[in-house]
């Protein structure tokens, strides 16, 4: 039997709109963000990372650690959301 993908939650998709957002604030490409993470030591291409960031991907919590380092910012933050201005 085929395992089914499971859908992506509110938690899921607020996640992926941050990563979207710190990463065009700090002015960086997919490509270079994907670059970092993989520096980290968690491999990413450009085309996970932006399957992630349209939540066609799920971000696993080994994604978050190494996106949120990345970033320098807490995983805590992807889940919270970026505050509205």
């Amino acid at each position: 039997m085929a395992a089914r993908s499971l859908e992506i939650g509110p938690a899921g998709i607020r996640t992926a709109r941050t990563i979207e957002i710190l990463r065009a604030e700090r002015g960086l490409a997919q490509r270079e963000l994907a670059t970092r993470v993989t520096a980290l030591g968690r491999p990413m291409s450009n085309t996970m990372l932006s399957r992630i960031e349209r939540a066609q991907r799920r971000c696993d919590v080994d994604d978050l650690v190494a996106l949120a380092q990345a970033l320098r910012v807490s995983p805590l933050a992807f889940l919270q959301g970026v505050p509205a201005v």
